[in-house]
């Protein structure tokens, strides 16, 4: 019977404390509502792209962001709308990743308490991830081959998985832990961790394996509470230093030598860190002064209008060309529109003559 083995650190607590203090934040922050609409894109984004580029894909996060904000699931038509050139495989991966997290949210919202985790659940979430990049009776299905796993950095062998025979019934093994009394005295952080290990230790399946386990993970953490508003994308740490990473799923070691105990400190240290990102971000906003008194107002901007704001922010001004750079989905007419309401509600200014204007905020 499956059964995790781990021991509870200072350090992972003193992580988990620093996640439930920075969730405690997010999750009571007084946000215009358009603005968490804004966070929770920036999250998709984040996700799709690093989520992938761990694995080997080569789109850049502006082309990653490009390809997300634009509609469908064609990779061919998606990548004509969205100006970005790349393999098709690529984009596909991303299209897909985006239309898994945007699932998840679905399912949190239809799930039953305390939440059911099934195999059913786990394979429809493969599917998704590798839709127009596998045949269709290798999607949601197990493997029926030895496959090993390989840094997709060095194309060095990391790790050999089980033999193929054995995949169900690890799985099955495994989900009834999951669902179990015994499993759900674990905390949910920890669950999570240990979901992300063990489905990557087994690699149930041909490909898209790390990234059917790291949504899996995802799952397991928004239903049981630390969604965090949807704000945050743990992909980014691991992409950052993926020789870590792997180095964090390696040392879990083999059969009765299996101790969980550095790459839970890897997987909490990772969610801490980027809820502290995000914490600080809702402060930020928060006291900015410049914004914080007509934003109290529940000043109505739409999701490109934010995009704007916050490019300027940043920037400090911004052509119409910058604009049609930064949303390349949406037309020049649509954008200078967004910008003559912005001025209109005292946010921005129109600076320059005409064919050399730029826009500021309102200082």
């Amino acid at each position: 019977m499956f059964e995790p083995r781990y021991l509870i650190t200072h350090q992972m607590l003193r992580n988990i404390g620093k996640i439930d203090g920075s969730r405690e934040v997010v999750e009571h922050a007084a946000l215009v509502p358009a603005w968490e609409a804004k966070f929770r894109e920036d999250a998709v984004v984040r996700a799709a792209h690093y989520g992938t580029r761990i694995e080997g894909n080569d789109l850049s996060l502006e082309q990653a962001q490009k390809v997300v904000m634009v509609g469908g699931q064609d990779a061919g038509l998606v990548a004509e709308r969205a100006g970005v050139s790349a393999r098709e495989r690529d984009i596909q991966e991303v299209l897909n990743y985006r239309e898994v997290l945007r699932w998840i949210d679905t399912w949190g919202m239809k799930m039953s308490d305390p939440a059911v985790f099934s195999e059913d659940t786990f394979k429809a979430l493969h599917r998704m991830v590798v839709q127009k990049l596998l045949p269709e009776d290798q999607a949601g299905d197990y493997r029926k081959v030895q496959v090993a796993i390989k840094n997709s950095r060095t194309g060095e062998t990391t790790f050999m998985p089980p033999p193929a025979v054995e995949v169900p019934f690890q799985m099955e093994d495994f989900f009834y832990w999951l669902n179990s009394e015994e499993g759900r005295m674990h905390h949910p952080v920890l669950r999570a961790g240990i979901t992300h290990y063990e489905l990557v230790r087994v690699h149930p399946f041909v490909d898209g394996n790390g990234r059917t386990a790291r949504a899996m993970a995802t799952l397991v953490l928004y239903a049981e509470g630390y969604d965090v508003k949807r704000f945050f994308s743990i992909e980014e740490y691991f992409d950052r230093d993926a020789m870590r990473y792997y180095q964090a799923l390696a040392s879990v070691g083999e059969g009765e030598n299996m101790d969980l105990t550095y790459w839970l400190e890897y997987f909490t240290l990772g969610l801490a860190a980027e809820l502290e990102k995000i914490k600080e971000q809702v402060l930020k906003l928060s006291r900015d002064m410049r914004l914080k008194g007509q934003l109290g107002k529940q000043i109505a901007l739409s999701e490109r209008q934010i995009r704007l704001i916050e490019a300027l922010n940043e920037q400090g001004q911004l052509s119409t060309g910058d604009a049609n750079g930064l949303l390349p989905a949406v037309s020049p007419d649509t954008i200078l529109r967004d910008f003559k309401d912005l001025i209109k509600k005292g946010l921005v200014v129109r600076k320059g003559k005409t064919k050399g204007a730029y826009y500021q905020l309102k200082s």
